[in-house]
């Protein structure tokens, strides 16, 4: 079936050329080469780890970045190709993100001059994949409790701990991993095959199956004294890269969503019941309006959301809004679709099963739904919850 993208208000008509040729062009790329293979990775719990190559040919890592290498496009132009590629997927944008927002985002936004012109520009090609390394076994909402260590040396610094749930861990290049230093909260440059250094990969998912989902474990891991981002001291630092990251989900799982409704909707339309297709029922309209209706709000809060954030005036809080909405939507959507497909919905034949249990994680991952809940109400009352 070919896709036909949902746009019911023309919020094509909003997008500048630059940001629709982007969109396209990823779009173009994922529906001829890994539309058709994504079942078979999911199913095997493979990554398509061409995807770097490929992501990095069309300047697609670090694309709302400067310099470097990186192309200096808009926030909305690095939404849509979130969007492109969770439509797919979401091991694929969960890929994408970490590189662009986890991994390369801090090295720029916190780092020397001289870590900048190292790692950016490889990493802008695919050519070196990073990871970020914050989320710990028994430290997940509340990343300031970690205990992840540094202990300042003559030559550098000695890192012990572990990180868990890393995506890109056990193929990253390098990582930039977070630990005490003093007491306070600094980040580090880790590179593979450092000494003390191992990433094991998580096995076992039932979700994001086509991701590389890994451990961290640092025992006596020694790193030079050139690899701590100097400008990244405190909580803020890390914090400010999940936003970054939230912010692509929320883009993101739009691309989910309209891939799980207009799946079902060419289903519906060709699926004879009783003398006529499924779609002729009031029960399964009232199903397509409910979705058309919440994907549109998803577009529009996200296009709104894009707009501030390239305007340098979008909040965190914002963010946890666009984030938390976006994703229980989708996440309904995908459930909603899966039952309007009937039995069809449980073979891989059909993407929205697949949605559904990725959309699970994300559901949780980048703060929870219930943070981002606790997030908007510190915001909106006043009262810190969370605390």
């Amino acid at each position: 079936m070919a896709f036909k993208a949902i746009d019911y208000y023309n919020i094509d008509e909003l997008l500048g050329d630059s940001e629709l040729l982007i969109r396209d062009t990823v779009r173009s790329l994922m529906e001829d080469k890994y539309q058709p293979a994504i079942a078979k990775h999911f199913n095997d719990g493979t990554c398509p780890l061409e995807i770097a190559k490929d992501l990095g040919e069309l300047n697609a890592f670090g694309v709302n970045l400067e310099g470097y290498g990186c192309a200096g496009s808009s926030d909305t132009a690095y939404g849509l190709i979130n969007q492109e590629l969770e439509r797919v997927d979401s091991a694929l944008r969960s890929f994408s993100s970490v590189q662009t927002s986890l991994s390369m985002y801090p090295i720029h936004r916190w780092g020397s001059g001289e870590q900048k012109e190292r790692y950016l520009p490889g990493m802008a090609k695919g050519e070196i994949i990073g990871c970020f390394g914050l989320t710990e076994p028994d430290h997940g909402s509340d990343p300031s409790g970690m205990k992840t260590t540094a202990q300042k040396t003559d030559s550098g610094y000695i890192i012990n701990g572990s990180k868990m749930w890393i995506t890109n861990g056990t193929i990253a290049d390098i990582a930039v991993v977070w630990a005490k230093l003093d007491g306070e909260i600094r980040g580090f440059l880790v590179e593979k095959g450092t000494d003390g250094y191992t990433a094991p990969e998580i096995k076992n998912k039932f979700s994001l199956r086509a991701s590389v989902t890994s451990e961290l474990s640092f025992l006596d891991c020694e790193i030079p004294k050139e690899n701590i981002l100097p400008d990244a001291v405190g909580l803020k630092a890390p914090l400010s890269c999940l936003t970054q990251a939230r912010y692509g989900i929320a883009w993101g799982v739009i691309g989910a969503a309209m891939a799980c409704f207009d799946e079902a909707l060419q289903y519906a339309q060709e699926r004879i019941q009783f003398g006529k297709p499924i779609a002729a029922f009031q029960l399964q309209q009232e199903k397509f309006a409910y979705m058309a209706t919440e994907i549109t709000k998803m577009q529009l809060l996200c296009l709104r959301l894009g707009q501030l954030k390239d305007a340098g005036k979008a909040t965190h809080t914002q963010v946890s809004m666009a984030k938390r909405n976006n994703v229980a939507e989708a996440l309904k959507i995908a459930g909603m679709a899966r039952g309007i497909l009937g039995a069809a919905g449980i073979v891989d034949e059909y993407s929205a099963m697949r949605h559904a249990c990725n959309l699970e994680s994300v559901y949780t991952y980048e703060g929870t739904h219930d943070i981002h809940t606790l997030i908007l109400g510190h915001d909106i009352t006043g009262f810190k919850a969370y605390r």
